[in-house]
């Protein structure tokens, strides 16, 4: 690990590009030396949609950010979900016949995996790889193996991919900003990473990112993403209903949104007591009358649509919240009034806001803004012992764990 040199995250959001740069000091503490936000254009769920709009955005970001740092930087970290990211869980064999198991056990069964991933569809690069456990003879060891006596290993991996075309179009854009990306970051990842404790991430836990025009789903077990999933549906779909089906102005439709009750308990706020909407809503366009039944029937339609799709991705990964596994929701659909209550009803238990850790409100700015660039500042530093990654360029983690590095001999 290089110290004291400037490191830089880019988040790539829909409503906002976020950058942080930081150092890493001799006693391995970070340092935050700066922080810039700016208006997201030419990107939308994490894909290029303009070329020249988003690379005049992200210059600006990282512009501020630098100037701020004072320093220049010449690569970064970009942080980025999309809905064309696939999660693909592999298991791996290999008889061991008496033996001890051997590291190059384990590096043949990932180079496998890596080989079978990388053939089965050659559009895909592959931005992460999670260890989920091992299976010798049967047991489960959630720790390398090594050195264990054994007939039969098997390996329990997880990768996550993206289209190389849309990985081309990114760095397009960081190239324009002269600029080279050091590595990308699921933002879930990054999310639970700051959001969730060791117990979470350890004994099982779920995670919906409810954003503006993206929902992200991500399933942690043995301290690794198991399953991850993004909808480009988001609260912006919730508004745009409401404004399509009662004829409303969008800006109208979100003020009603929010003021929603998600409980849908109590909503003497947002109708009259003959079940219509309140005439005060009403800022841009005439007056009618819109019920209570058809304002809340299409909100829940459009919420049902997105928790189905969770739902059956949480099934699909064999986790059961009511056995145990926490279930959290962040995001700014995590605002919306009494939404957990709605959650948890569905879900059939108890969904929890995620807030705001201690440490992270004793970090600068508006943290809510910078989550994800927290916990992939915490990624880079420290290492992550269930993931593999290649080691780019100088940076990287001393505590780089036995995973990690037997993944750069993977070629």
């Amino acid at each position: 690990m290089i110290y004291n040199e400037a490191i830089g995250i880019i988040e790539l959001g829909n409503i906002k590009i976020k950058c942080v740069i930081f150092k890493i000091n001799n006693n391995n503490t970070s340092k935050i030396l700066s922080t810039a936000l700016c208006d997201s254009e030419g990107i939308h769920n994490g894909v290029v949609v303009n070329l020249s709009k988003a690379s005049d955005v992200i210059r600006l970001c990282i512009g501020r950010a630098e100037k701020k740092a004072e320093v220049s930087l010449k690569r970064i970290n970009v942080i980025i979900e999309q809905a064309e990211f696939l999660c693909t869980k592999l298991s791996k064999n290999r008889k061991i016949n008496g033996s001890k198991i051997h590291k190059d056990d384990i590096t043949f069964l990932l180079k496998e995996a890596k080989k079978q991933v990388t053939l089965n569809d050659n559009t895909q690069s592959i931005i992460h790889i999670f260890n989920h456990n091992y299976i010798v003879d049967g047991k489960k060891f959630i720790e390398e193996p090594i050195d264990v006596y054994a007939n039969y290993l098997s390996h329990e991996m997880t990768f996550v991919t993206m289209p190389k075309n849309n990985i081309k179009n990114i760095s397009q854009v960081f190239i324009d900003c002269d600029i080279e990306v050091e590595r990308f970051i699921s933002c879930t990842f990054a999310l639970a990473i700051q959001l969730l404790n060791n117990n979470d991430l350890q004994f099982g836990s779920i995670l919906i990112d409810m954003g503006f025009e993206k929902t992200s789903l991500g399933i942690f077990k043995n301290l690794a993403l198991i399953n991850s999933m993004t909808l480009p549906i988001g609260v912006n779909h919730i508004t745009k209903d409401v404004s399509k089906v009662c004829l409303l102005n969008l800006d109208e439709s979100k003020n009603i949104v929010k003021k929603i009750d998600f409980s849908f308990q109590d909503n003497k706020k947002v109708f009259d007591k003959n079940e219509l909407l309140i005439q005060s809503y009403f800022e841009h366009t005439n007056f009618r009358k819109i019920s209570k039944n058809l304002l809340l029937n299409v909100i829940q339609d459009r919420l049902n649509e997105i928790f189905e799709e969770l739902k059956k991705q949480i099934i699909l990964s064999g986790f059961d919240p009511k056995l145990g596994n926490n279930l959290y929701i962040t995001g700014g659909g995590s605002n919306f009034i009494n939404l957990s209550i709605y959650c948890s009803k569905f879900f059939n238990s108890d969904v929890k806001k995620k807030e705001l850790t201690q440490n992270a409100k004793e970090l600068p700015g508006r943290e809510d803004d910078f989550l994800a660039c927290f916990g992939a500042l915490k990624l880079i530093k420290d290492g992550w012992e269930t993931e593999a990654i290649p080691q780019l360029k100088s940076s990287g983690s001393d505590k780089n764990n036995f995973f990690s590095k037997i993944f750069n001999n993977l070629t």
